[in-house]
């Protein structure tokens, strides 16, 4: 089954909206030299009316000119953020991931965290997709699991279940609730950020596993339920051109980076706060030398 039907059995099922405010977005329509793309997974569908949306899910994908590696910036969810005016919100300091609520969730949340993190660190999007991480369980089971590394035991506050260490095939409530934990693990929510890139990953390692080129039935369903769980704004990029060039990525060329950061108590309120800027990482993403920033600063990088 050739690329061009498979798209356009995804492009039938894809909700499409602005997610980037203007100031957020590049005013190129092409695909030439580094991609910026912003992903921003909730556990609600887009659109939806509840009053409390937070965006627990913030990451920025950051692939290099030649499309031999692609780089996922987790942007902590309490991060300190001074968050513009919208909605009826007059403005202010709040963690990132309010900002999503206070732009009033969807779409319109989606552009409000846009234009945030482009004051934050100066950076323009290519694109952006909202992503209902719920779901993606129904994705995950399709594709018979995903296989995860858990590397410290820990048990969910959500469902009491205990996750022990070792690598193993988990469906996908059991990795959508792992990749919800943050208390009792040694790094607290940047071990949460890098068990979600590490999902992402193993999602992508699943998809190659299944051969869904040669079982139609599975491949439509997951098709499905994958366009039925994203919401996307491709920036007048048709979706062909861009699955065209992201085909090329290897299956070694994953990053996971944390944003030099550390928690903060402020006015008894916890926080993270960046460390000098964030280091020289954002001024990397604007221009050509992530994999640069990468190699200098181990610390923060880990290998998908």
């Amino acid at each position: 089954m050739g690329l061009k039907t498979l798209t356009h059995r995804y492009d039938r099922t894809v909700t499409k909206e602005q997610l980037l405010d203007a100031n957020a977005r590049t005013d190129r329509t092409d695909l030439d030299g580094a991609l910026n793309y912003l992903l921003i997974g909730t556990d609600k569908r887009a659109g939806g009316s509840e009053p409390d949306q937070r965006s627990d899910t913030i990451l920025i994908v950051h692939v290099p000119a030649g499309r031999r590696a692609a780089y996922l910036v987790s942007i902590p969810r309490d991060l300190l953020v001074a968050i513009p005016p919208a909605n009826g919100f007059g403005g202010g300091p709040d963690k990132i991931n309010a900002a999503y609520e206070h732009g009033g969730g969807g779409s319109a949340g989606a552009r409000l965290l846009s234009t945030t993190l482009n004051r934050l660190t100066g950076i323009r999007f290519d694109g952006a997709a909202l992503i209902d991480f719920s779901g993606f369980r129904k994705v995950i089971d399709l594709l018979g699991g995903v296989q995860m590394c858990v590397d410290t035991e820990v048990r969910s506050i959500h469902t009491n279940r205990v996750f022990r260490t070792g690598c193993q095939r988990m469906d996908g409530a059991q990795a959508l609730d792992y990749v919800r934990q943050r208390y009792d693990l040694p790094g607290g929510d940047y071990d949460r950020q890098r068990h979600q890139q590490q999902l992402l990953r193993a999602m992508l390692d699943s998809a190659g596993d299944a051969d869904l080129r040669n079982n139609p039935v599975k491949l439509d369903q997951v098709l499905r339920a994958v366009g039925g769980s994203l919401t996307v704004d491709t920036n007048g990029v048709p979706l062909e051109d861009l699955l065209l060039a992201l085909r090329a990525l290897p299956p070694d060329g994953m990053r996971g980076i944390q944003v030099p950061s550390s928690p903060q108590t402020i006015d008894q309120v916890s926080y993270v706060v960046l460390d000098n800027g964030g280091n020289g990482l954002f001024e990397a993403v604007r221009g050509t030398r992530v994999p640069d920033w990468a190699q200098a600063n181990p610390r923060w990088v880990t290998r998908l």
